[in-house]
């Protein structure tokens, strides 16, 4: 069973759905103040933490950013606010996901469970195929699987779950350009909607953590209208 820490103030949402996500195997642990979620997380060891944005003591966003560097778990923000700017400025600050509470209780389920599948490094395959490597390396760039272990010039690159899995990906089809579509689908669970621009800050943020150029990309580049592309060479 999955424990959830669930960062809610409001005790009607909060026990709404913690009842729902308990009756599939999710067990939902409530703290209703952001200034006391730090010491709470510590207290649980959730695998896995929903956040609301509006709290008291402390706002769900400056939360995300001091959990970040001490949790390695999914962080998905959970709130009311539909903004772009929100859904921008949270998965910067390393969030995973960012659902809308008016979002249907079973999509907040699959979404979730998208999330303990990408924590347990586990991706559905289509059908039989061979072995996936263990190791990728690009010239200075090392990515180790199992061990979920980025190194570059021999240096960890510390990335959150969401950007290994993401890394991982582009670098399993390194020199293949991967479309926006077929990222949301393997990583997230969900269809592209043409709307949601999460992947390109993802991206984005991935390549500051390994040195490229966000402005001029010579590592990971976009492709127009196509999607992202690995470059091989470029990282000898």
């Amino acid at each position: 069973m999955h424990r959830i820490l669930f960062v809610e103030d409001d005790p009607e949402i909060g026990q709404l759905i913690a009842g729902w996500l308990s009756r599939h195997e999710m067990e939902v642990l409530i703290e209703p103040r952001g200034d006391m979620a730090l010491a709470r997380v510590e207290e649980v060891k959730p695998d896995l933490i929903l956040l609301d944005i509006m709290l008291p003591g402390c706002d769900g966003l400056s939360l995300c950013r001091d959990l970040r560097p001490r949790f390695a778990g999914p962080i998905v923000m959970l709130t009311s606010l539909d903004s772009d700017m929100n859904q921008i400025l949270s998965l910067e600050l390393g969030a995973n996901d960012y659902i809308l509470k008016t979002t249907p209780p079973p999509v907040l389920l699959a979404r979730l469970r998208v999330q303990f599948r990408q924590q347990q490094g586990v991706t559905p395959a289509p059908g039989p195929s061979a072995p996936a490597p263990q190791r990728l390396q690009f010239g200075r760039l090392t990515i180790d699987g199992p061990a979920r272990q980025v190194r570059l010039d021999g240096e960890e690159v510390p990335l959150s779950t969401a950007d290994f899995e993401l890394l991982w990906e582009l670098a399993s089809h390194a020199g293949q350009i991967m479309g926006r579509e077929a990222l949301f689908r393997s990583l997230r669970g969900r269809d592209y909607d043409g709307l949601d621009r999460s992947m390109d800050v993802a991206i984005s943020r991935l390549r500051r953590k390994l040195g490229d150029d966000p402005a001029a990309p010579t590592r990971i580049k976009t492709v127009r209208q196509r999607g992202y592309l690995l470059v091989p060479q470029a990282w000898e």
